[in-house]
């Protein structure tokens, strides 16, 4: 049997073997470690040298650009030479303040209006057909309007509407209106269609059928009333839901209107009151009171007249582009005296009209009136067909049926008619 003997200092042989196997181990481990931490402070060097040599480059480019912005020496001496020369000329370019100084006004508006108006044009054109009567003058280029608009001055505005119709041309309308005046005033001066009930104010073209109502045009001309003068329009300070809102106009005219006053020169006065309420989302409702007075001395006539308007309209927000209703009227009594003699006559319309589709509309008109010259009443029936092409163009067709007395009884007149009317400009197809 063999014995082991173990002395001081000196390990079995097995313990050596397992020492050297960790030491292997523990070689293998630092081996990789040791690699890194000489690998890490090579590549921040080299991090640091590639940002120092960038830099190096960025400076010297500073450098070279501040050589160039550098400006030389000046010689100072020049430059106070320069100075004294400058101050010298700016003297002499002071104005003369013994002298007395005017002030010039200097427009600023920046698009300025005034140097280029707004300009439109429309024209009237009709295809008709009589019954009974030999058919002629079947087409009549009625009239053709070019409309001029502009403002003065942030406080005065002008309208010009010249007009060529039945061969001759005119002024239709020309005015300068002034805005902003105190208590909510407008003051109009020059010639203008005059506010009397509602279609009156209207262009021909405008209007929802092919002429003004027989009352109209029976008892203010042809043409309506237009008068040459000043007028004045008032908005009530005061509205609301409830409380309506109030305008009034007052005109001060030329009493040369044929019709009412036998073309004479003197003063006539015109006085129309308007009442608008807002009855819901959809509707609107309005009614009005119309006056005129004036006289002619060199017949000894004196002339009034009175009238009421009034208008509905509904048109729903949802389909406000493609269903609409508008029923209106106006009713007149006009007393004529010559020498104080004299009776009251009478005359108004009713109609309405239906927006059937986007771009058609079909209206009907019911006029009567008793003339001004004496004898049985005339009345009419105007139904009519509107086809708007475009927001330009629109076309009419319209069938005028007219009763007027005759002799043994009373006698019919039919009228069939085509009208085109198209216009150009910012102000197309403008009422008033």
């Amino acid at each position: 049997m063999t014995t082991w003997k173990h002395t001081r200092g000196t390990p079995p042989r097995m313990g050596r073997s397992r020492l050297g196997v960790l030491a292997a181990v523990l070689a293998l481990l630092l081996v990789p470690i040791a690699r890194s931490a000489a690998q890490v402070p090579k590549t921040r060097a080299d991090s640091l040298e590639v940002e120092l040599r960038r830099l190096r480059a960025r400076l010297d480019s500073l450098e070279r650009i501040v050589a160039r912005l550098t400006p030389a020496q000046r010689d100072t001496a020049k430059a106070v030479d320069e100075l004294a020369a400058l101050r010298a000329a700016a003297a002499a370019a002071a104005p003369d303040t013994a002298k007395p100084q005017t002030r010039e006004f200097v427009g600023r508006t920046r698009s300025q209006p005034q140097l280029n108006p707004e300009i439109s044009a429309t024209a009237d054109i009709r295809v008709q057909a009589t019954r009974p009567g030999p058919q002629e003058d079947n087409f009549d280029v009625h009239e053709f309007e070019i409309g001029i608009q502009s403002p003065l001055d942030p406080f005065s505005n002008t309208k010009i509407f010249l007009s060529y119709e039945d061969g001759e041309f005119g002024v239709e309308e020309g005015y300068g209106y002034w805005t902003g005046l105190p208590g909510h005033l407008r003051l109009d001066l020059g010639r203008f269609r005059q506010q009397v009930g509602e279609l009156n104010r209207w262009h021909l073209h405008a209007l929802p059928e092919t002429d003004y109502p027989l009352v109209l045009r029976e008892y203010f001309s042809e043409e309506g009333l237009v008068g040459d003068g000043v007028s004045l329009y008032w908005l009530a300070p005061y509205t609301g839901s409830a409380l309506g809102t109030h305008e009034f106009w007052g005109q001060v005219t030329l009493a040369n209107n044929e019709a009412l006053f036998n073309d004479g020169h003197r003063i006539a006065f015109t006085g129309h009151f308007l009442n608008f309420w807002q009855l819901s989302d959809a509707s609107y409702f309005q009614i009005g009171a119309s006056a005129v007075y004036g006289k002619n001395p060199d017949d000894d006539l004196k002339t009034t007249a009175f009238g009421g308007d009034m208008r509905f309209t509904w048109r729903p927000p949802q389909q406000s582009q493609y269903r609409s209703f508008t029923l209106r009227a106006e009713g007149y009594a006009v007393t004529k005296k010559l020498a104080g003699v004299g009776d009251t006559r009478y005359g108004g319309y009713a109609g309405a009209r239906y927006q059937l589709t986007r771009r058609l509309f079909a209206g009907t008109r019911f006029d009567y009136v008793e003339p001004l010259a004496g004898g049985d009443a005339v009345w009419a029936v105007v139904p009519n067909l509107q086809w708007w092409q475009s927001e330009w163009v629109y076309l009419r067709a319209e069938w005028q049926h007219q009763s007027v007395p005759g002799v043994g009884g009373r006698a019919t007149d039919d009228r069939f008619l085509i009208q085109a009317v198209w216009s150009v400009g910012p102000h197309k197809h403008e009422n008033y």
